[in-house]
This record gives structure tokens, C-alpha cells and sequence, in this order.
């Protein structure tokens, strides 16, 4: 047996075993599409399903192998498996988590037969001067850093205003922090400008969890029994307190301060730390975390910084596995699919936290011939790996799993 037939051995094995563990109390037509998609989408970095089929190496027709992956998507996720997903990533993640929350989008411009299909902003045609809208879907999504430091999905839905029933965007917020409450008692919730609303901070507060969240310039705090800008305490101060930085590529020495204030929300004591010497403008940020000592000044301030993370999670899933290229049309079939591109997204997590030292994790790095030898983000290496040690493989998966027979009672003659 040659070395790449070895690899793609034990790189099914193991695909195979993180997909049983999801699947483990679900029945065998279940079991087995999950098997599918994790391994298709895996082998082919594609959500689309005829990609994911060309994997499968079956001997049906592609087009009736299509049309039953499709037939399963429209079904949505049964519920075990999402259990099963929550019980085997609770695993990785360290003793006080951090979960950051944010909002992307999906942007389908030629789409005319999705469901619901609504306008939201492109983000990345989109400027400071100008906004840019094409049709597509709104996605929000709540990552939890692992003990690695890598994000890991705990809640993502894709939604569209256009839908039947739909309330508002806050409330499928909401729902992702629920589900973060629900799965860790406490957590720190890392948010942008976005959600500098009254609405979550209060809910947060009613969650009892903590938060570090930026202010935007419209935001007034009670200070000394006065309200005032945020912005004016922000004029007032100067941060006496250094942080070496790397930001945006580049190495920068950030100064922080921070100062004891009350929300108009809540009228809790809350600080609000303060960074100068990146931005323009420096930014505000609000917490409810203890700050006894320059080091939780710090620490709060990279906290918020590490948001860069969700921020990759979200270009590498679209990157990766095509995320926008999707061609399912129900919206229940277009969430399922997320979902087991989340589940993707989370065995890169799993190879991840493997020794380096290991003979698959060795062997993936080795495929992907990175450029550097270190990363703080080893998500693309790892799907470029995985995929090219899959390449060699000329069969799928469906002879990985036994075909339970009946046993035939012996024929006896009568005499």
C-alpha cells in the first residue's frame, strides 16, 4: 500500500468517526447522509451538490444521487444531531468562554427562484460614502473560541425579512444568545457597533452574562450623576496604559483607559475602556467585566480585538466551501446545508487541536505545502490538506458501512 493510499485511509477513517459521533443516535438514512455531506463537502471544499455527489463515487446515476441529497436537505436537521453537534464541540472550548456574535450576509444577485429572498447590504462591494444592496439573505452567527483560539459555530441561522412570521433581526440575536446561555451557564459576549442597542444590554443583563461591546458616537453614558456623550469622556482622557498590538497587519502601541460609568439601559456600573492610537477615532468600549488592575484593562482590550476571528470564520466558510454558491432553494434545505458546512468548519477545528506531532495532522500540512510555517488561522491549510490527500481516493464511503442482512432460519424438510 503507498503512502497517499495510506493517508486517505486514515483520513476517511477519521472524517468518519467525527461524522458518527454526530450522527450516533440518529437511524442508518440519517447516519449515512451525514456521512455524505460531511465527507463530499470535505473532499470537494464545495457546498454544491453535484460537487459533493462527484465525491461519492456511487454507482447511481448523478442526477438520481442529486436529487436524493436534495430530497434530505429539504427534510431540514433532525434535532439529535444538532444535540449531538452541541455535546462533542462543548468539549474543545476552555473554562470561561468567550462567544462572539456578529451578522454577514449572502448575496445572490441572478437568484430569482430562492424562497424568501430579500435585499441586504453587500458587504463587500459596500463603502463608507456609498452602500451597495443586492438580493440575497442575512446570517447570523455566534462563535466560541476554542482552547486553540479557533471559532467554533453554536448558532447560525440564515433569514430574510421576507419570510412569514419573520419579527425582527434582534430576535434571532437573541436566540444566539440564548443558545449560548444555554450551553455554557456563563460566557463574555464579544460584539462591534452594531449591537450597541439598549435592547442588548438589557438582555444580557437578564441572561447574567458578561459582555464587551463598541459604542457608537450617538451612545450616552451617566457619569457623576450627569449624562453625557461618550465621546466627550472620550475627548477628556488619555490612556495611560500600553499594549503592543498587532492590528490589521501591522505592529501598533495602543494606550488604554477606562472609566466607571452606568448604561442608559440598565443603570448598572459598567467601565467603559477607551483605545487610543489605532483608529481615527479611538474606540469606546463597554463592559461589565471586573477591572481591578491594568491587566484587566488589557485583557478586555483583546478580548474585543480577537473579533478578527468570526470576522475570518465567516470569509474562510464562504471561501472554503462555497458558501454563496449554493443552489438548494427552500430555505429549510438552505440552513440544513449550513449546517453541515458548519460541521465541516468544526472537524477543521478538530484536526486542528491535534498533536503536531501526529501522523494525519503531519501528513494534511505536508499535502497543503504552506508557504509560512506557522499561522494564527490554520483553517485553510487544513481544508487545502484534507481535500488533496482525498484526491487519491477512487471509491466513497457507502463500503465503510456494513449492510445488516436478516439470518434466514434453516429450511427443514419434514420426514
Amino acid at each position: 500500500m503507498t503512502n497517499s493510499t495510506t493517508n486517505t485511509y486514515a483520513m476517511k477513517r477519521d472524517i468518519l468517526n467525527f461524522s458518527n459521533k454526530i450522527s450516533s443516535s440518529l437511524n442508518k438514512s440519517d447516519s449515512k447522509f451525514t456521512a455524505d455531506m460531511t465527507y463530499g463537502i470535505l473532499a470537494s471544499n464545495s457546498c454544491l451538490l453535484t460537487d459533493i455527489v462527484d465525491q461519492l463515487h456511487e454507482t447511481t446515476k448523478k442526477l438520481n444521487s442529486v436529487e436524493r441529497l436534495s430530497k434530505h436537505l429539504v427534510k431540514g436537521v433532525p434535532k439529535n444531531a444538532i444535540n449531538s453537534y452541541y455535546e462533542t464541540i462543548s468539549k474543545w472550548v476552555p473554562s470561561e468562554p468567550v462567544i462572539h456574535v456578529d451578522d454577514s450576509d449572502i448575496i445572490k444577485p441572478e437568484g430569482y427562484k430562492f424562497e424568501a429572498l430579500g435585499r441586504v447590504r453587500d458587504g463587500s462591494r459596500s463603502t463608507k460614502s456609498k452602500t451597495i444592496y443586492e438580493k440575497g439573505y442575512h446570517v447570523t452567527e455566534a462563535c466560541i473560541l476554542s482552547n486553540n483560539n479557533h471559532p467554533i459555530s453554536i448558532y447560525s441561522r440564515i433569514h430574510s425579512s421576507k419570510e412569514k412570521n419573520y419579527k425582527s433581526a434582534n430576535t434571532i440575536t437573541f436566540k444566539a444568545i440564548e443558545q449560548g446561555a444555554k450551553l455554557f451557564e456563563h460566557a463574555t459576549y464579544v460584539m462591534d457597533r452594531g449591537y450597541d442597542d439598549n435592547k442588548m444590554f438589557l438582555k444580557l443583563d437578564e441572561l447574567n452574562q458578561d459582555y464587551v461591546i463598541r459604542l457608537t458616537a450617538k451612545r450616552k453614558l451617566l457619569f457623576h450623576n450627569k449624562w453625557v456623550k461618550a465621546t466627550e469622556l472620550r475627548n477628556r482622557r488619555k490612556g495611560k496604559i500600553k499594549m503592543p498590538l498587532h492590528y490589521k497587519g501591522k505592529e501598533h502601541q495602543a494606550y488604554l483607559s477606562h472609566v466607571k460609568v452606568q448604561i442608559t439601559a440598565s443603570r448598572k456600573d459598567i467601565y467603559l475602556v477607551l483605545v487610543y492610537g489605532l483608529t481615527e477615532h479611538p474606540m469606546m468600549l463597554a463592559t461589565n467585566k471586573e477591572i481591578k488592575c491594568k491587566e484587566d484593562v488589557i485583557r478586555i482590550a483583546k478580548l474585543y480585538f480577537s473579533r478578527w476571528r468570526i470576522e475570518e470564520y465567516f470569509r474562510s466558510k464562504k471561501q472554503l466551501f462555497k458558501f454563496e454558491g449554493f443552489r438548494v432553494r427552500k430555505l429549510i434545505a438552505i440552513n440544513a446545508l449550513n449546517f453541515y458546512i458548519t460541521l465541516c468548519m468544526a472537524y477543521l477545528t478538530h484536526i486542528s487541536m491535534k498533536s503536531e506531532t501526529s501522523a494525519l495532522f503531519t501528513a494534511i500540512i505536508k499535502t497543503a505545502d504552506p508557504i509560512k510555517s506557522k499561522v494564527n488561522f490554520k483553517y485553510y491549510r487544513i481544508a487545502k490538506g484534507v481535500k488533496g490527500i482525498l484526491v487519491y481516493a477512487r471509491e466513497g464511503i457507502r463500503s465503510w458501512f456494513k449492510i445488516l442482512r436478516p439470518k434466514y432460519r434453516q429450511l427443514n424438510l419434514a420426514i
